[in-house]
């Protein structure tokens, strides 16, 4: 088996170094706004009682939001596990690494596009674009 020509190498190198801090930076994003995002607003209590959440009116908002932190969560765990795949060294399966990227590529460009739509989330929206093309550019050099 003949070794990759060196340039060809270090370009990969630098392209799987870029993929893994650009999915480091969209996992903290998206941790940083999930700690942001307000549970819901309570009603008052009736008669004394606990509080509760306020019925139909709020349920909109309520799926909204729930959907927004699903997306979010599921952004930084498929983040960090593409971050933790790409530090190895010892990796060698091709195809289980292309996969792996493809789906942190897919879910960050999912994730940008929830938080959209949100006040203050325009950072966080960046951090998942960033994300998703250097999995692109790194595809690229995967070939």
């Amino acid at each position: 088996m003949t070794e990759p020509p060196k340039d060809t190498l270090v370009r990969f190198l630098e392209s799987r170094f870029a993929c893994a801090q650009a999915c480091t930076e969209c996992a903290r994003a998206s941790a940083l706004r999930v700690s942001f995002l307000d549970p819901g607003p309570l009603a008052p209590p009736l008669q004394g009682g606990p509080a509760r959440r306020p019925a139909a009116m709020d349920t909109a908002r309520e799926g909204q939001r729930h959907d927004l932190r699903r997306s979010l969560l599921l952004c930084v765990e498929v983040c960090d596990a593409t971050c933790r795949l790409l530090s190895e060294e010892t990796h060698r399966d091709e195809y289980g690494l292309r996969l792996q990227v493809e789906w942190c590529r897919a879910v960050a460009l999912e994730c940008a596009h929830a938080c959209d739509g949100v006040p203050d989330a325009a950072d966080c929206a960046e951090q998942c674009r960033a994300c998703a093309r250097a999995c692109t550019d790194f595809l690229v050099v995967l070939g």
